[in-house]
């Protein structure tokens, strides 16, 4: 991929030259320069007008940042198909969020499909924004490493309930759905359990999701709300944190941290909520497809019945 890369680089570089010196530069010339190509090597390919349009394109967007930051990057991008290249710096807004997907694609070997997917989903502004206190409750090395575990929100665009869907039936869906579920935890979480039974002074509780992270060497409790925040929530989630390192987690472990998915919150309220908890805590809200509910579908006109009121409407004037 690498003399792929450096001959992109090059052809970039010749057309906006030539763009510069010609002011008729447009399709027929590129054209015919691709008809040239393909006649100079006819046992390459890469040279239709849409891929050279690609390479321009590319070259452009990475000649804004200079030529030494761009040899810093040709190690990782000639690691990258060309697919996946024409994917992060046609859609990156600028280098930051190009360099973000670089390195997420290179160290979770995300196919094109999944890389796609997570530009759609604004990962690059969703990761590491969950409200926490993990400064507070964690070493720093290891803090900044959970930070970077966590998005706000959740994008759970698989997961199609009414608003007024009870938390067990989210629950069921994420599971239900599993793999599409972990894409979107991230790398290194393993499922434990759902409703994960824990028996705490003779009686009986249960933890919505339990998550074992390898990379952060802890054990993850996801509790579910579908409603806005409120401070309670954090209490209890930090009841169940204190259960599991004392039932389950081992010397080696490190400290359970709670993840708290609720539909809306105010952050500053989650803060102050967060500041006294001697637990690592995460806050994130989460969105899922909203479908109405059969009464209110039921009382809304059908697209029949729309359609035929346009009409009316139209012989009226």
């Amino acid at each position: 991929m690498t003399k792929n890369l450096i001959g992109a680089i090059q052809l970039g570089y010749s057309f906006c030259k030539k763009i510069q010196n010609s002011a008729q530069w447009g399709d027929q010339v590129l054209q015919n320069l691709s008809l040239d190509l393909r006649k100079e090597f006819p046992d390459s390919t890469g040279f239709s007008v849409r891929n050279l349009k690609y390479i321009r394109s590319f070259y452009q967007f990475y000649s804004s940042i200079g030529q030494q930051t761009v040899a810093q990057l040709m190690t990782q991008l000639s690691l990258l198909p060309w697919g996946h290249n024409i994917l992060i710096f046609s859609k990156s807004i600028n280098l930051n969020e190009a360099k973000f997907y670089i390195s997420q694609t290179l160290e979770n070997n995300w196919s094109r499909d999944v890389l796609a997917l997570q530009i759609k989903s604004n990962l690059y502004k969703r990761k590491g924004r969950s409200i926490t206190n993990f400064k507070h409750t964690l070493p720093d090395v290891y803090s900044d490493l959970a930070i970077q575990t966590l998005k706000d929100p959740y994008v759970f665009d698989f997961v199609a309930l009414t608003t007024e869907a009870k938390e067990r039936d989210i629950e069921k869906q994420l599971v239900t759905h599993i793999t599409k579920f972990m894409l979107e935890l991230g790398k290194g979480f393993a499922f434990v359990g759902q409703q994960y039974h824990l028996e705490i002074a003779g009686e009986d509780y249960y933890l919505d999701l339990l998550f074992y992270n390898i990379p952060l060497k802890s054990y993850v409790v996801i509790e579910l709300k579908n409603t806005k925040f409120v401070p309670e929530y954090a209490g209890k989630l930090n009841f169940y944190l204190s259960a599991v390192d004392d039932l389950l987690k081992k010397e080696d472990d490190k400290p359970t941290l709670g993840m708290l998915l609720c539909r809306d919150k105010n952050n500053i309220g989650v803060e102050y909520a967060l500041r006294d908890i001697n637990k690592p805590i995460g806050v994130s809200e989460f969105q899922f497809t909203e479908i109405l509910p059969d009464n209110l579908k039921s009382s809304l006109p059908t697209i029949e019945e729309i359609e035929n009121e346009l009409k009316f409407d139209d012989s009226e004037s």
